[in-house]
C-alpha cells in the first residue's frame, strides 16, 4: 500500500511537471501574438525582420514617380555602395500624383509587401497613418538621433499625424516663375503685366507660346489655382477650419486664372498639361514663361536635353490685389507597413533624406533640399541660383499651403472638378465658388 502511495505521488509530480511546462509554452506563445497584435509599430512585422542581420542580403524595392533628372540613380548607388548587403530595385509609378496615390491605396489596403519604400505627396502622410498604411518612424530617429529641427518646420509638421512622425522629409518645392532672359527684359510684377508681356513676346526667338503651367484635372490644377486665388485674397479653408472658398476674392482668382487659360498664348492643349508636359515644352525652347517647381532649374540647365541652357531665370509668380503667392509643395519617404524589411527599409530612406542623399538629389535633380544647412553648401550653390538665392529660403518658410484638413483627397478632387468645368465654360467663376462652398461643406459634415 506504501509502495502504491510512493508511486501515485511520482506519477502525479510527473504530470504535473509537463501541464506546468505546457502552460508555460503556451503562455509563452500567447505573449508574444498579444505583444505582436497591440504594438502598432510590428503589427506587420516579426521579430525575424526586425532583427534580420547586417550580412543578410536583402531586396527593398522603391517607388517613386517619374525621373527625368536621373538623381535617384545616384542617390541608390551611393547607398548600395556603403550598404552592400541592401539591393534597391526601383519601381517607376505614374507622373500623374493622383494616380499613384491610388496605386498605392490599392496596394497597401490588401496589405502587400511588394513594395517597401515609397515617395508620398506632403498632403498624403495623414491619410496613409490613419489608414495603416506607414510605419510610424519614431523609434527610428529616436534610437539614431536623427535631428528633426535640422528639416524646414513645416516639412515636419506636414508629416506629423497624432504626434507621431509617418515620413521623413525628402525635398520641397514652391511655384515659381521661369523666363526667357534671351527676350524678356524685366519678369512681370503682376498677373495682368505677365498677361501683357506673353501676349506680346510670344513668338519671340522661336517661341510658340507666351505662357505654360498645369491646368489639367489633377492635383497639379489645385496647385495652380491656390495660387491665384491667394495672391487676390482668397482660401478655400480658414483658420478655424471654416469653408471660405466662396468669396469675392476667390471669384476674382478664377477669373485671372481663365483670362490665362482661354488666352491665345497658351498651348491649345493646356488642359492637358501637367508638370511634364510643362518641363518637355520649355527645355524645347517653345515658352517665353512658365510656372512650374524648382526642379525645372536643372532641367533648363541639361545641356544634353535643354535648348534653353544660360537663357533662363526665376521670379516670384506675379502678384494679384494682395500679392505674391506660391503653393508650398513637397516630398517625403514613407515606410510601408508591411514591408518584411523594416529596418533595411529605414536605412534606406534615413540615407536618402539625410544630408547626402538630400545633396545628391539636389546637385543632380535640382529638387530644394528640406535640410536648411544644405543652403550654405558651396555644392548645393552652384547646381543652380534659385539655391543660393536667400530670398527662395524665405519662399520656402512662408509659401501658402494647401487646405490643411484630414480630409484633403475630398477636397482636392472637389475642386479639381469644379474649376475644370469652370475652364471648360460649363460654369462661371461664381457658380464654381458656390458649388465648392456647398460640396465641401457636406464632406466636411460627413
Amino acid at each position: 500500500m506504501v509502495q502504491m502511495k510512493k508511486l501515485f505521488i511520482v506519477v502525479f509530480i510527473l504530470l504535473m511537471s509537463v501541464f506546468v511546462m505546457a502552460c508555460s509554452e503556451d503562455s509563452g506563445t500567447d505573449s508574444a501574438n498579444g505583444t505582436n497584435s497591440d504594438d502598432t509599430e510590428n503589427n506587420n512585422t516579426n521579430e525575424e525582420n526586425e532583427s534580420a542581420s547586417n550580412d543578410e542580403e536583402v531586396t527593398l524595392v522603391y517607388a517613386r514617380g517619374v525621373d527625368t533628372t536621373g538623381a535617384i540613380d545616384l542617390v541608390i548607388e551611393a547607398f548600395e555602395e556603403k550598404h552592400p548587403n541592401i539591393n534597391i530595385e526601383f519601381r517607376e509609378m505614374p507622373a500623374d500624383t493622383g494616380q499613384s496615390h491610388d496605386q498605392y491605396v490599392t496596394m497597401f489596403s490588401s496589405m502587400s509587401s511588394e513594395v517597401d519604400v515609397f515617395d508620398a505627396d506632403v498632403i498624403w502622410p495623414a491619410e496613409f497613418a490613419q489608414a495603416n498604411y506607414a510605419l510610424e518612424l519614431d523609434r527610428f530617429i529616436q534610437r539614431d538621433g536623427i535631428d528633426m529641427d535640422a528639416y524646414f518646420p513645416g516639412t515636419v509638421a506636414a508629416a506629423n499625424f497624432n504626434g507621431k512622425q509617418w515620413a521623413m522629409p525628402k525635398f520641397t518645392d514652391a511655384g515659381m516663375l521661369y523666363y526667357r532672359t534671351d527676350i524678356v527684359e524685366e519678369a512681370p510684377e503682376t498677373w495682368d503685366d505677365l498677361i501683357k508681356q506673353a501676349s506680346e513676346l510670344q513668338g519671340e526667338q522661336g517661341t510658340q507660346f507666351g505662357y505654360l503651367m498645369q491646368a489639367a484635372q489633377y492635383e497639379g490644377l489645385v496647385c495652380n489655382y491656390i495660387e491665384f486665388i491667394a495672391s487676390y485674397g482668397g482660401q478655400v479653408i480658414d483658420e478655424n477650419n471654416n469653408i471660405v472658398v466662396n468669396s469675392p476674392e476667390t471669384i476674382k482668382g478664377l477669373e485671372k486664372l481663365a483670362e490665362i487659360v482661354n488666352s491665345d498664348f497658351v498651348p491649345d492643349n493646356i488642359l492637358n498639361f501637367m508638370e511634364t508636359e510643362t518641363e518637355n515644352a520649355w527645355i524645347a525652347g517653345d515658352a517665353v514663361f512658365a510656372r512650374n517647381w524648382p526642379y525645372l532649374q536643372a532641367s533648363s540647365q541639361d545641356e544634353e536635353r535643354s535648348s534653353v541652357v544660360d537663357k533662363v531665370d526665376i521670379a516670384p509668380l506675379p502678384a494679384g490685389d494682395a500679392g505674391h503667392a506660391a503653393t508650398l509643395g513637397g516630398w517625403m519617404g514613407m515606410i510601408n507597413r508591411y514591408t518584411e524589411h523594416p529596418e533595411e527599409a529605414w536605412e534606406f530612406l534615413k540615407f536618402m533624406t539625410g544630408e547626402e542623399g538630400q545633396k545628391i538629389i539636389a546637385v543632380h535633380g535640382g529638387r530644394a533640399p528640406t535640410l536648411e544647412a544644405l543652403y550654405d553648401d558651396p555644392e548645393v550653390q552652384e547646381a543652380g541660383p534659385l539655391f543660393s538665392n536667400p530670398e527662395f529660403v524665405k519662399v520656402l518658410q512662408s509659401a501658402v499651403p494647401r487646405p490643411v484638413t484630414p480630409i484633403y483627397p475630398e477636397i482636392s478632387d472637389i475642386m479639381q472638378i469644379e474649376i475644370s468645368k469652370f475652364l471648360t465654360g460649363d460654369q462661371t467663376a461664381e457658380e464654381a465658388a458656390q458649388n465648392m462652398q456647398t460640396k465641401m461643406e457636406a464632406a466636411m459634415a460627413e
